[in-house]
Formats: structure tokens, C-alpha cells, sequence
């Protein structure tokens, strides 16, 4: 049930995204084999251009592109072998072919058909190398784990059988364990999967940033049941779903590919919204790259300044809390002395705080001790904007931060960043209070909500300003 290797959510690649990419390859191969079919014509025939006879093959093209989509060519299901699929591919070429015999007949195109009959065969020809490449690597992605969505289920149920029977049946997802509130009356394993724990692991348990959905596969008229499984669960940052007694094996696999697609009956957490996140990670890209290029120089400066300063690295690394509750390596300049660094963050920084260095205490205040978390942009693991990120076992007093607000997994539903809503707003630094860990959390929450391209822009062209202008602020 588990795939060849497991990948963190982050990296999972999203259908819609990768449809859109096949959808953008098959379109860019139709625009070059009618160009190689205009400069076949304008060969033949010295009165034509290139340009002028284009125009006919991008009609032709635009046909037999909305036929493959008719035919749903991109949907490249985990049970659908190669040749199925080239039949499908075949059948949108002939909805084409008829459609663009149509057209000739009607339109008579200058150029005969002799132009046109070379394009559909060359295109054609094209477009199931291309279909062949793009089966090829979605059944390597599936194979590692990086296109099909891991659940986990909670309740050992005969539900939770019918469900990894059909996961079995048609790859579509992967059941990686099964949690049961009532451990004791549960069995060791069901189909092969086993039971990991009660609700209370599941929680805490390490699997869990691997995980896509957390499926409640207990009774539907086990209500009470159901409503206190909910409530407990809801503290994760995973999408938790229901899944609805079924009668069939029709019906259980509709399920299971809703399951594994998009959110069957969704009762907590945000599902991914994978437009906003293609471009929320070209905006990382692009903006992220740019940076580093203009911010060499500055990395060089503090970093010279740094080992004048003090011995040790330049370097300094903590983990992190990342998307999902993913466990991150965040690499930061080093603003401490190398002997009283603390990567677990047991005491936070305080004002005129000793361990911090001469050099320390300038790029903590301008937040030049961040810059090297433009690689972890870079590798995906940060986005530009999001929430901060925290150091894993962070305290504020005597108790660790994420015990304060019951919410507080929720900030870990969007990939952390080096800016964020919170951080113009004001909360920024060390959460000293009960009340500022609740303040970082519902801001971090507000942006999660409201979080789009334009609202980005945004929060990066204030930083600079609220950086200098809060000179009061504890970094």
C-alpha cells in the first residue's frame, strides 16, 4: 500500500497542474508541425509565405486540441495502460480528421489538401510520441510516491476494509496505516495495513507530513462517534474527509477516486488550491531568483562581517515546522555566539540579550540574519510569503508554543515564509505571552484565508517599510 518512497506533501505534484502542462506541450507541438507544414507549403509554392499559411493549420490545431479534451486525454488514470490510452488519443485524432475534412470541403483552402493532410500525420505522429512520454512519467511519479495521495484512515471498521480493498484494487491512492480511537477492541492489521495507534498518535505521529487526507472511514450512523472524531482531529493541518457507507463496488470506487482527486465530504482543513499554488510557486521562482542575484553582494558583506565578529560559521541552522507539520532545516546567518546557539529555541531572544553578537544585533534588527532562506524558497521548502516558521519545540515560558492554541497547526496548512501577514502587522520576533502566540496564529490564519498573487505582492512591497519603522521590536 505504501509507495516506493515516501514524499513529503509539498513536493506532491498536483493533476490539474500537470494537465496543464501536458495540455501546454501538445499545444506547443501543434504550433511547431504547422509551421513545418506553412514552410513545407512555402517551399513547394514560391508565391506563399510561411506566415501566410500558418493561420489554417492553428485552426486545425485548436480542433484537434479541444478534441482531445473531449475525449479527457489528460486524466491519465492510475488504472488506464498505455495502449488504452493511445486508443483514446487515436479517437480524438479521428473526431479531428472528421471535423477538419468538414472544413475543407467548406472553406477549400488554398493550399489543397495536400498541406493539410501532411500536418495531420505529422501531428498526429507527434502527438503520440508525446502521450506515450506523458503516460511514461506519470506512472514513474506514481511509482514514487510524488503523484499519488497517501491517506491514512481512522477507525478499524469494515468501511476501512471495503476502502483499502479498493485502493488495492486500482493504485489510485495509498493507505499508509489506520489509527482506531478504541485500540483495544482493534485488529493488528486490516489487509495488510497496520493499525499504528489511537487518535491520540495519530496527532503527533511522524508519518503525518506525508499524508494528503486523513479518511474517517468510521459508521455514518455512528454519529456522536463521527462528531467527536472530528473534533479532536480538527488541530491537524491535514484536509480530514468522511467516508459515506457505500453499497457496490461501483459506488466504493467513485468514492475512492473522489478520495484520491479531490475531497469526497470534506469536515476540516482547506483543500489545496492548486491554480493559486502553480502560481504562488512561479512567484517564489521567479521574484525568489531575482533577489538572490541582487542580494549577492549583501551576502558576501555579512558574511565577511560575521567571521570578523566572532568565531564559527557563518551559517546558522534550526528546524522548523514547514507545511504539514514537515520537519525543515532553515539556514539563517549566525547573529549568536557559536557556543550559545539554540536551535530548539527553549529560551527566546529577549532585549540586550548576551548571546548575541555585535554583528548579530544589526542583521537580527534589519532582518538581514533572513536572507539565506531565499534558498529554501528556492528548493520549495519556503515560499516568499506565508507564516513564519518555528522552531520545532519553540517555548514561550515554560510551555511549548503549540500547546497554547488549539488552532495552532492550522498556520502549518500553507508552506512558511520569509515575510509574512503577521510580520507587517506587527507580530514579529519572539511570542513571549500566551496572548502573542494567539495573535500570530489568528493573523497567520486571516492570511491563509484571504491569500492570492495580488495580496502577496503586497505583503513583500510593505516589509522593508514596517521593517524600518519598528525599531521597538525584540530580534
Amino acid at each position: 500500500m505504501r509507495p516506493v518512497r515516501l514524499a513529503p506533501t509539498r513536493s506532491r505534484l498536483q493533476r490539474w497542474t500537470l494537465g496543464a502542462l501536458f495540455r501546454f506541450g501538445d499545444a506547443t507541438a501543434l504550433v511547431a508541425t504547422g509551421l513545418a507544414a506553412a514552410a513545407y507549403i512555402a517551399h513547394r509554392d514560391r508565391s506563399a509565405t510561411v506566415l501566410t499559411e500558418t493561420l489554417p493549420f492553428l485552426v486545425c490545431g485548436a480542433v484537434l486540441m479541444w478534441c482531445l479534451v473531449a475525449v479527457n486525454a489528460y486524466a491519465l488514470k492510475a488504472a488506464e495502460g498505455l495502449g488504452r490510452h493511445l486508443i483514446r488519443v487515436a479517437a480524438a485524432q479521428g473526431m479531428a480528421g472528421i471535423g477538419i475534412a468538414v472544413l475543407i470541403a467548406a472553406f477549400r483552402p488554398p493550399q489543397g489538401d495536400a498541406g493539410l493532410i501532411f500536418w495531420f500525420w505529422l501531428s498526429s505522429a507527434a502527438l503520440m510520441g508525446l502521450h506515450g512520454l506523458w503516460w511514461a512519467r506519470v506512472r514513474a511519479w506514481r511509482r514514487n510516491g510524488r503523484l499519488t495521495p497517501n491517506i491514512v484512515v481512522v477507525g478499524a471498521t469494515a468501511n476501512a476494509q471495503r476502502l483499502i480493498a479498493t485502493a488495492l484494487e486500482s493504485g489510485e491512492a495509498a493507505v499508509l496505516g489506520i489509527f482506531d480511537d478504541r485500540l483495544k477492541d482493534a485488529p493488528t492489521r486490516i489487509a495488510g495495513v497496520p493499525v499504528l495507534g489511537d487518535t491520540d498518535h495519530l496527532i503527533g505521529h511522524r508519518i503525518m507530513p506525508y499524508v494528503d487526507r486523513v479518511v474517517i472511514t468510521v459508521s455514518s450512523l455512528a454519529q456522536r462517534r463521527v462528531r467527536e472524531l472530528v473534533e479532536r482531529l480538527a488541530v491537524l493541518p491535514n484536509e480530514i474527509m468522511l467516508f459515506v457507507d457505500h453499497d457496490g463496488e461501483a459506488a466504493r470506487a467513485a468514492a475512492l477516486s473522489r478520495i484520491a482527486e479531490t475531497p469526497l465530504a470534506r469536515v476540516a482543513g482547506e483543500p489545496g488550491d492548486e491554480r493559486r499554488a502553480l502560481v504562488k510557486r512561479a512567484q517564489d521562482l521567479v521574484i525568489g531568483t531575482l533577489a538572490l542575484v541582487l542580494a549577492l553582494p549583501v551576502f558576501a558583506l555579512v558574511a565577511i562581517a560575521i567571521k570578523l565578529d566572532s568565531p564559527g560559521p557563518v551559517f546558522f541552522r534550526q528546524r522548523r515546522h514547514g507545511f504539514n507539520n514537515e520537519e525543515i532545516v532553515v539556514w539563517k546567518f549566525r547573529s549568536m555566539r557559536a557556543e550559545a546557539a539554540d536551535p530548539t529555541a527553549a529560551r527566546q531572544v529577549s532585549k540586550d540579550d548576551d548571546r548575541v553578537t555585535r554583528v548579530g544585533r544589526f542583521i537580527r534588527k534589519t532582518s538581514l540574519d533572513e536572507l539565506p532562506q531565499i534558498f529554501n524558497v528556492l528548493s520549495g521548502e519556503m515560499s516568499l510569503v506565508g507564516p513564519r516558521p518555528h522552531a520545532v519545540g519553540m517555548k514561550t515560558g515554560e510551555t511549548e508554543s503549540a500547546r497554547l492554541v488549539a488552532e495552532y497547526a492550522h498556520r502549518h496548512r500553507m508552506k512558511p515564509g520569509m515575510t509574512g501577514w503577521a510580520a507587517i502587522k506587527g507580530s514579529r520576533g519572539p511570542v513571549e505571552t500566551p496572548e502573542a502566540v494567539r495573535r500570530r496564529v489568528s493573523l497567520d490564519i486571516e492570511y491563509i484565508e484571504r491569500q492570492s498573487f495580488w495580496l502577496d505582492l503586497y505583503i513583500m512591497a510593505m516589509t522593508i517599510p514596517c521593517l524600518l519603522g519598528d525599531a521597538e521590536a525584540v530580534r
